[in-house]
């Protein structure tokens, strides 16, 4: 088909005038220069020259007959014509760069980005990876572990596996993105064996409260646990919030306190002996579920080969493992 057969014949009077155009080279330039503060960091960036980058920023100047940027000793600073033309340009390259990775993403099974919580992924998910691997020779995966979210949006990862506790504030998800819950392993308290032998007698859950409690980010996990084996909503909780999950059992392993865990971040561990649970079999110990894992991807990419393999395989691995007594949802 000639090029004329790809537009109607009256296209030509609705194209942007080659005037409004600066070259995409010098638009790319000013971008990263407005996004990296700085001519020379913008060359290092771009593998470019800083002359290169200089010249690229006075094209767009010349042609729209004002200042974008200014140097100063600190680096470069976009002037206000500089902010507002940036913020349009940027969002514009952004936009190119997404419709690009989701047209090759469409084209794409053979690889997959997934991101996971640390503990999950260390613990649970990068020791079996081989066996994902050796039934899905076709496909490669580059498993990142994350505290974060990735953004969807911006294909930062094709899916991602993450920790949504049933208590605090809600996961906030865009709309374009679907989930699936994959298990919901109970909470379970954990120390070391030398703590407990040096430590208070632990006969109900109560008893934890004059103990030395573990926290990650905040306290709300314990709290939630002791709400939930009835001793209140206001409780008074102290000890060391040590932020990871992996903090704060690298800390149980040595001898300094109690964490909150699972089975699936836990299991080696208790396995070895070098972590026991605390109350099985007591009154009062019950193994509640605190949250769930979920698996996410773009609801346009739930079916795509990659993600689709990796998701069946999840959860057939976890329902054939089933550890601890796990509620797996299939």
């Amino acid at each position: 088909m000639s090029e004329e057969g790809l537009r109607p014949a009256s296209a030509t009077s609705h194209l942007p005038s080659r005037k409004a155009l600066p070259p995409f080279e010098a638009l790319r330039a000013f971008d990263i220069v407005a996004r990296l503060g700085g001519v020379r960091k913008a060359a290092q960036y771009l593998c470019r020259d800083h002359a290169v980058i200089s010249r690229h920023l006075r094209t767009i100047e010349d042609r729209v007959g004002c200042r974008l940027i200014e140097r100063t000793p600190a680096g470069a600073v976009l002037t206000e014509d500089g902010a507002r033309y940036h913020k349009q340009v940027s969002a514009a390259i952004d936009s190119i760069a997404n419709a690009t990775i989701e047209l090759m993403k469409r084209n794409d099974d053979h690889l997959l980005y997934a991101w996971c919580m640390p503990g999950f992924a260390l613990q649970w998910l990068v020791g079996r990876l081989e066996a994902f691997e050796s039934a899905n020779p076709v496909l490669d995966i580059e498993l990142r572990p994350a505290d974060t979210i990735p953004d969807f949006e911006r294909h930062e990862a094709d899916v991602d596996i993450r920790f949504a506790p049933a208590y605090g504030p809600q996961l906030q998800l865009p709309p374009s993105v679907r989930t699936a819950e994959i298990a919901r392993p109970p909470t379970v308290p954990v120390a070391s064996p030398g703590y407990l032998s040096r430590s208070p007698e632990i006969e109900h859950p109560r008893d934890l409260l004059y103990h030395q409690l573990l926290h990650e980010e905040s306290y709300d996990s314990w709290q939630a646990w002791l709400e939930a084996h009835g001793l209140g909503s206001d409780l008074e909780l102290s000890g060391p919030r040590l932020w990871h999950g992996h903090l704060t059992l690298d800390a149980a392993r040595r001898g300094r306190g109690i964490a909150l865990t699972n089975h699936f971040v836990a299991a080696e561990d208790l396995q070895s002996g070098q972590l026991v649970e605390v109350g099985p079999g007591l009154a009062g110990f019950e193994r509640v579920p605190l949250g769930a894992y979920l698996f996410m991807a773009r609801s346009d990419r739930w079916n795509a080969l990659p993600v689709q393999r990796f998701r069946e395989w999840l959860l057939k691995t976890i329902a054939s493992e089933s550890p601890g007594d796990q509620n797996v949802v299939a």
